[in-house]
């Protein structure tokens, strides 16, 4: 008999951007529902560490491994070492972003390509490689923003526009998977407490009063909605995009 309580036994999970904040509590919550969770991360080897460890904590296979969410090779060598050491990918969750503030007047051209190359060129062709190997019924869920539905202040430009992309591919890939009964979703947070942008932060005084709930977000809050969507009984649940955000768009 499957364990309710573990969901998600034997389901191989990669995540990508998983050392900390969202992040790491999406990593967290899938461990803790059965899965194994793989998770890649930029610089923060200490973080990642303990991520790891705290996965493993819930008797899960969990690794972490440096990768650089731009370079498409790489993300191509990472699948073939996860497969080759875990098996198909049930689950994907696309999480490594940057968030670059420069209006139009200030946009470099490297300012541009590297927003493009890690927040959709590199999303695009790691996703790609990541569904040759998934099976029947896998699960993606794309964590966006709802600057991806908005631009609530000047200087989102390279943000907004990847966000909005990562909507719009989340749409068609539902479309391009939906033989294969994969589903693509897109989870929208707004403001979230992490240490990138704290509640008692710089950004707060903006953001927070533009919540229904009149507060930031918790990175298990988002981890819950991403436990939800890769779980059983969601097979008629894609192409959506889910706000996460305290009411900031209401």
């Amino acid at each position: 008999m499957a364990d309710l309580n573990r969901p998600l036994t034997d389901k191989v999970a990669l995540v990508t951007g998983g050392s900390r904040g969202i992040g790491g509590s999406i990593c967290k919550r899938l461990a803790e529902g059965g899965a194994n969770v793989i998770f890649t991360y930029a610089n923060s080897t200490d973080q990642a560490n303990k991520v790891e460890e705290a996965c493993k904590s819930h008797r899960v296979k969990a690794e972490a491994l440096q990768v650089d969410a731009a370079d498409i090779e790489a993300g191509k060598r990472l699948i073939e070492r996860v497969v080759g050491h875990h098996g198909p990918i049930d689950i994907l969750v696309n999480n490594a972003a940057i968030l670059t503030v420069a209006d139009l007047t200030n946009v470099t051209e490297e300012m541009f390509e590297q927003n493009i190359s890690v927040n959709l060129r590199g999303l695009f062709f790691l996703t790609q490689a990541v569904v040759e190997h998934m099976p029947q019924g896998g699960r993606i869920v794309n964590i966006g923003s709802i600057f991806g539905e908005g631009a609530p202040t000047a200087g989102l430009d390279l943000y907004s526009m990847s966000k909005f992309g990562m909507a719009g591919l989340t749409r068609a890939w539902s479309r391009d998977l939906a033989p294969r009964g994969i589903t693509v979703n897109c989870i929208q947070p707004g403001p979230v407490n992490t240490d990138m942008n704290p509640e008692d932060g710089g950004l707060a005084a903006f953001l927070t009063p533009r919540t229904s709930i009149n507060r930031y977000g918790r990175v298990e809050e988002v981890a819950e909605m991403v436990a939800y969507l890769v779980g059983p009984n969601t097979d008629n649940v894609t192409g959506g995009t889910f706000n996460n955000d305290g009411g900031s768009t209401a």
